[in-house]
This record gives structure tokens, C-alpha cells and sequence, in this order.
């Protein structure tokens, strides 16, 4: 079965989230699924597909209660499955939330979990730099306001532990490359800093 368009897949995250915010973080996270897709070899258009619509249902459907079957990301689970959405990337998305008890059997749910939160946290501490710019991020930086618990308050610590943990990888290592991979898509996270447009000039 041939995988929906990347294109297709943006549509769907502009008609169901307003938030430019949010927007971006799924932008992030699709960036750090196809990296990390790329360096274990595997499918990076169906990675990136997972990053990039985890969240696209959260604003419609928050799910405050953390209900296991209902709202996000479930809701957003059953529209991507009338919508042709592979099973494996699915239940990836499923597997993100953990209140939903899906099992990360995969090393693509592993992934999408391990990189989820961290992205938030490398955002945040890359738009208090005075640059607000990802290209002065580095581990050191993150590590240090991960310590913080009052700073970027929404991002859970334990997730990221225990994302870099279940996919077998060093935190730093783990942090360093999400940051690599963000910056990457400096531009489009809107996180390529003051300094960018002058030089583009």
C-alpha cells in the first residue's frame, strides 16, 4: 500500500490545528523521526508521517482526563485510519501517549516517544538564548534547564529519561542529536534566530 503524501499529511495538521506553536512542534518532531530514520535505516517518509501528525488531533481533542480510548490521540488515530494511514505508523502515534497503554513495539513508536517532549524542551531553551536561535543549543544548555523544574513547565523530564532509555541511547547523545536534526529545520521551526536575516541579505 503505497503512503499518503507528505503534502496530504500537512493538509490534514493545517485544518485541524490553528496554534502556530503547535504547528511547529509536530515540524520539530517530524524533523528529529527522519533523522533518527535515516541513521537506523530505516523508512524516513514513514517516519516523518509519524512526527508530523502525532499531535495534528491535540487541539480539537486535548483529552484533559487522559482518557485511554477517547480524544487525543485516539480520535486522531481513527480519522489517519479512514484516511489510508499504515498500521505501524498508527499505532506509533498511539504509543506516544502512554495513558493509552499501547505497547512501543516498535523501534518507529520508540522513537516518536524518545523525541516527543525533548523537542518542546530544545524549543524552549533555544527562544530564551538572546538569539532565539537553535543554532546556540547544544546538550550542555539543555541538560542544565531540564534541571530547571519551573522552566518550560509543560514538558515532562521523566519522558525524556525514559524515551532515550527504551531506545537504547546515551541522553546527551540523544539530545545532542534531536538538536542537530532541529537545526536543521531552523527556518521552518522558526528558530533560525535574529542573526539569520541579515546574512541571508
Amino acid at each position: 500500500m503505497s503512503l499518503p503524501s507528505r503534502a496530504s499529511a500537512l493538509a490534514l495538521v493545517h485544518e485541524f490545528t490553528a496554534s502556530d506553536s503547535l504547528r511547529k512542534h509536530m515540524l520539530a518532531v517530524e524533523a528529529a523521526m527522519r533523522a533518527y530514520a535515516s541513521r537506523y535505516g530505516e523508512d524516513v517518509e514513514r517516519w516523518g508521517l509519524a512526527g508530523l501528525l502525532h499531535d495534528f488531533d491535540y487541539e480539537r481533542y486535548p483529552n484533559d482526563a487522559h482518557s485511554p480510548t477517547e480524544e487525543h490521540p485516539s480520535e486522531g488515530v481513527r480519522v489517519l485510519r479512514a484516511h489510508g494511514y499504515p498500521e505501524d505508523v498508527l499505532q506509533a502515534i498511539l504509543g506516544h501517549a502512554s495513558y493509552t497503554n499501547t505497547p512501543r513495539e516498535s523501534l518507529m513508536a520508540r522513537a516518536l516517544f524518545a523525541v516527543d517532549e525533548l523537542t518542546g524542551l530544545v524549543t524552549a531553551t533555544a527562544l530564551v538564548k538572546p538569539s532565539r536561535s537553535v543554532h546556540d543549543v547544544d546538550a550542555r544548555s539543555v541538560r542544565k534547564k531540564m534541571k530547571d523544574k519551573a522552566f518550560a513547565r509543560g514538558v515532562n523530564r521523566d519522558d525524556v529519561v525514559q524515551g532515550a532509555a527504551e531506545l537504547g541511547v546515551d541522553l546527551d547523545e540523544h539530545i545532542a542529536f534531536v538538536i542537530g536534526a532541529m537545526q536543521g529545520e531552523a527556518e521552518a521551526l522558526g528558530l533560525a534566530g535574529s542573526g539569520s536575516l541579515s546574512k541571508a541579505e
